[in-house]
């Protein structure tokens, strides 16, 4: 999957969104489905972003594709979790939708936790590496 096109197009969404809502929603949603539909945009926004900054990793070297893989889908399905549950909620209503939400925020977390684990375990390898090089002190 090409991960840095699915990022932009994301950001483009999250941006028509949060058009949508300010322009499109005001003064038909009350305060607060209004505030969760913000929510939704500024979450689906951060994500967006990181898996766009994420996709690009691979090809700095800093991250394995496999890596990047797995941080990537768990931002995209936070994003249609979490915001997309948001969304949901705020467009109809419907207040047993935010049940999903946690589901997402899951995600989110999971996919962060996935690539400071990947990075860490990577810097502790190269470590050791130079110490079989370098020899004790």
């Amino acid at each position: 999957m090409n991960w840095s096109a699915t990022g932009a197009i994301l950001l483009a969404l999250a941006v028509i969104l949060g058009a949508f809502g300010a322009h499109g929603l005001r003064g038909r949603l009350d305060a607060y489905l209004m505030s969760v539909f913000e929510k939704a945009v500024f979450y689906h926004f951060i994500h967006a972003l990181g898996l766009l900054m994420v996709s690009i990793l691979p090809k700095t070297g800093a991250l394995s594709e496999s890596a990047a893989q797995w941080v990537c889908g768990l931002l995209l399905a936070g994003i249609l979790i979490f915001s997309g549950s948001l969304y949901a909620l705020a467009l109809t209503g419907v207040r047993v939708l935010g049940a999903v939400t946690p589901v997402g925020g899951l995600a989110f977390i999971a996919a962060w936790v996935v690539l400071a684990w990947v990075l860490l375990r990577q810097q502790a390898v190269k470590y050791r590496g130079s110490m079989a090089v370098e020899g004790p002190c």
